[in-house]
């Protein structure tokens, strides 16, 4: 006897405007959910997020980041060409964590 084959779903373009805007919004309030309040930040959004931070030892660094350095209690990443000071950002950054404490 032959077996039925399963169905496959076939993912639905959405065309319509109002549509996509609410399944963007449903996303957003999945994740949002899932992760906190803060996960997704959009350009331009005036959001001040009450964090700590850890300075990091260049006045005009910590304040193109935001918060004053980079978030305490966070994985941050500093990627860069070689020789570009990553190893020097990341040392000021921990001996500013190890000066607070």
């Amino acid at each position: 006897m032959a077996e039925k084959k399963k169905a496959i779903p076939v993912p639905v373009a959405i065309t319509e405007p109002a549509e996509k805007k609410k399944a963007l919004e449903t996303a957003l309030a999945q994740i949002e959910k899932t992760y906190g309040k803060g996960a997704i930040m959009r350009l331009g959004d005036d959001v001040s997020m009450n964090v700590e931070a850890i300075s990091t030892g260049s006045l005009s660094l910590d304040l193109a980041l935001g918060i004053g350095g980079v978030p305490r209690g966070r994985i941050v990443e500093i990627y860069g060409p070689e020789a570009s000071g990553k190893t020097t950002l990341a040392l000021h950054i921990v001996a500013s964590a190890q000066k607070r404490g």
